[in-house]
């Protein structure tokens, strides 16, 4: 039985990564984590999604407030806001939590040899993202090496690897995909400032309307917080 644990943490990449793993494993499992993010409502709709399908979570609690150093894990520095998208700088964002993803994929294997998932799956992306060093196909390369050298598969069969299907991909094509997939964004949350209702102005917020506007179809978020009657 091939078993898969998806990095999930309830956003459009994360989301549709489930959507894309179910199609190809066995049994997948979700990771998901606290790690003192601003958007902690991103941790409540991803464990209603896993509910809603039924499927093993893991909420793993890591405090990086503890590490700070990011708009997103220590209160005292801004969480930059924009207009537009073209005022997002091209360089290292004060979102950029220090060594994120390499603190997730490590915690990740530990939690996959336990369980015996030796496919980790995440969402990982650079185009159409924030300039974050640790989502590019390099790091994850060099992650899968450290991973597979530093657990038990250095001296048994079985590696592990790290899937990042859509690293080289847009935010529209992702969603494209997602949407060719059947996936249901009407929960999954991207706004940096820690509310359900977008703030429009991070840049996750302004990135995800981007994409969905060159998708051609509404938000399926802005959609179920309209008949909500919260917009």
């Amino acid at each position: 039985m091939k078993k898969a644990l998806i990095l999930f943490s309830g956003g459009i990449d994360s989301t549709t990564c489930l959507y894309w793993a179910r199609d190809r494993f066995d049994q997948v499992s979700l990771l998901t984590f606290d790690y003192g993010q601003r958007h902690r409502v991103e941790i409540r709709s991803a464990a209603e999604l896993a509910r809603s399908f039924g499927l093993s979570q893991k909420i793993l609690s890591v405090d990086l407030t503890q590490i700070g150093g990011s708009a997103l894990t220590d209160a005292n520095i801004r969480l930059p806001e924009f207009t537009r998208i073209e005022e997002i700088d091209e360089g290292l964002p004060p979102t950029y939590v220090p060594f994120r993803n390499g603190i997730f994929l490590a915690l990740a294997a530990a939690w996959g040899e336990v369980i015996e998932a030796r496919d980790l799956v995440c969402g990982f992306n650079v185009i159409d993202s924030p300039n974050y060093p640790d989502t590019r196909r390099s790091f994850i390369t060099a992650m899968e090496e450290a991973v597979n050298a530093g657990t038990r598969a250095a001296f048994e069969q079985g590696r592990f690897t790290l899937h990042a299907p859509f690293v080289d991909m847009t935010k529209t094509e992702i969603i494209e995909v997602g949407l060719s997939l059947g996936v249901d964004y009407s929960y999954s949350i991207s706004c940096y400032a820690g509310g359900e209702v977008p703030c429009l102005k991070c840049s996750a917020c302004l990135l995800r309307h981007k994409a969905w506007q060159e998708a051609g179809e509404e938000d399926h978020l802005i959609t179920r917080l309209k008949k909500e009657g919260r917009l």
